[in-house]
């Protein structure tokens, strides 16, 4: 095998790890929030528009999150904190999923 797929198959096997862990914790959440370059589980979300030099902007915080990204080690998170131009979807999870 060479490095290039070793490197695939570790990937792969972490992904798949990272989503066990997601739908194990997903009933302790309240929202689904996405943003441009993260996915997010939360219990309070606030997104403000900004109007900024050109352009409006968001800022995002999170309480009692869990983040997907799967070089972290931590991916529970007291609070988060986001800055954005791109769009953020914010999706308040059902009753009976929670």
């Amino acid at each position: 095998m060479s490095a290039e797929e070793d490197l695939d198959q570790f990937e792969a096997e972490v992904e798949l790890e990272l989503y066990r862990e997601y739908r194990a914790v997903f009933s302790m959440f309240r929202y689904v929030v996405e943003t441009e370059r993260r996915f997010y589980l939360a219990n309070d979300v606030k997104v403000t528009p900004k109007s900024g030099p050109g352009a409006t902007y968001f800022e995002v915080e999170l309480g009692d999150a869990w983040v997907w990204d799967m070089y972290r080690q931590a991916r529970f998170v007291s609070s988060v904190h986001v800055v954005t131009y791109k769009d953020v979807n914010v999706e308040a999870l059902p009753k009976d999923e929670v």
